[in-house]
């Protein structure tokens, strides 16, 4: 039973590191079911920008299995801007390097990717952001993708 006084201790650490995070504007994953993206499932984040005079860096965050078939990943990312008009971006995320090599952090057989896909931006127009995500693989269902993110951060 002595492991178990630990527990609280490290909980209240990784929420203390958490809560360190400064910088972040909005962060949040969404699970994909089965750890399977369907062609017709998309996924989408909403967030407020209130500040346009700050400089933001703008993530894609995937986390994916060790057993995920390919290099890479083909996302359709949709933005809506506030004033609803809407810009479509084909983004194509690294996962492996050249040596076949899983990017990222891995523990265990899942790997986080942050994907920088908007560096040092500045948001014209206060109010709602939606960004929507597609997976753009040719595939109707793509195995191995068990969760996709967002991150919005302060530029330093």
């Amino acid at each position: 039973m002595p492991k178990a006084r630990h527990i609280p201790l490290a909980i209240s650490l990784a929420l203390l590191f958490a809560a360190c995070d400064e910088n972040r504007l909005y962060e949040e994953y969404k699970a994909i079911p089965g750890k399977t993206w369907d062609k017709n499932n998309k996924i989408s984040f909403e967030t407020n920008i209130e500040d346009t005079a700050q400089v933001y860096n703008v993530y894609i965050n995937v986390r994916h299995t060790g057993d995920y078939a390919y290099s890479n990943l083909y996302i359709f990312l949709t933005t809506t801007f506030p004033d609803g008009t809407r810009a479509r971006d084909t983004l194509n995320c690294a996962l492996q390097d050249e040596t076949g090599r899983w990017m990222g952090e891995g523990l265990g057989d899942l790997w986080d990717n942050h994907i920088v896909f908007k560096p040092l931006v500045k948001f014209s127009r206060r109010g709602k952001y939606i960004f929507e995500y597609e997976q753009a693989m040719r595939q109707e269902k793509l195995k191995g993708i068990a969760d996709v993110g967002l991150r919005i951060e302060k530029a330093r």
